[in-house]
């Protein structure tokens, strides 16, 4: 019989991403049943993070210190930024090594129905950056979906003038190993727009 101590476990784990009722049910029972052991490592952990982990004040990336390791590697070319919408956008580019640039995070995308409007975003501090000569190239890595483009459309509206930066966008298309049988008409027309010459 489940205890409410254990329901109100099983609630706060359920509200996080990713996990429904029987995902934060099977971590809560692993947690206090099966290996309860790890239990107080994992709190002083969380504790530990809750402390130490705060946002980079220039790229709003995860840090530990004022800016973050990826700010602060004298090997990145930072005139070039990847704006992306999350931390884990940024980590999945990071994984691929295929980029060498400086990072922009802005913690959301523009949604008037979930009520997110510029001032929600991590914008100010991008223009900012733009103004002070920092950035020659924006590489705008945003979701290929209705607010993504709202939020791309704001940014080159609302950037600074001066100095004149380049702007571009990721291209979106069909998966590495991916059909066109299977793709949707959204993925398709990211495709054929996104076509290069063949040579």
């Amino acid at each position: 019989m489940k205890t409410s101590a254990f329901e109100r476990l099983q609630q706060h784990l359920k509200q996080l991403p990713g996990l429904g009722y029987r995902s934060s049910e099977r971590i809560a029972l692993h947690l206090l049943v099966e290996k309860p052991a790890r239990l107080p490592a994992l709190v002083t952990a969380l504790e530990e993070a809750a402390r130490a982990v705060r946002r980079c004040s220039r790229c709003g990336n995860l840090a530990e210190a004022e800016i973050c390791d990826i700010c602060s590697d004298p090997k990145r070319d930072t005139r070039i930024v990847c704006v992306v919408e999350q931390v884990p956008d940024l980590v999945a580019i990071e994984r691929s090594g295929a980029y060498r640039g400086t990072y922009h995070v802005l913690h959301g995308k523009l949604s008037p129905i979930h009520g997110v409007s510029p001032a929600d975003l991590n914008f100010e501090s991008l223009r900012h950056r733009i103004a002070a000569g920092e950035i020659t190239e924006l590489i705008l890595a945003l979701p290929n979906d209705v607010e993504g483009e709202a939020t791309c459309h704001f940014m080159t509206e609302h950037l600074p003038k001066e100095p004149a930066v380049a702007v571009s966008r990721i291209g979106f298309g069909l998966p590495s190993g991916g059909g066109v049988l299977y793709a949707d008409s959204v993925t398709l027309k990211s495709a054929l727009e996104a076509r290069r010459n063949y040579s």
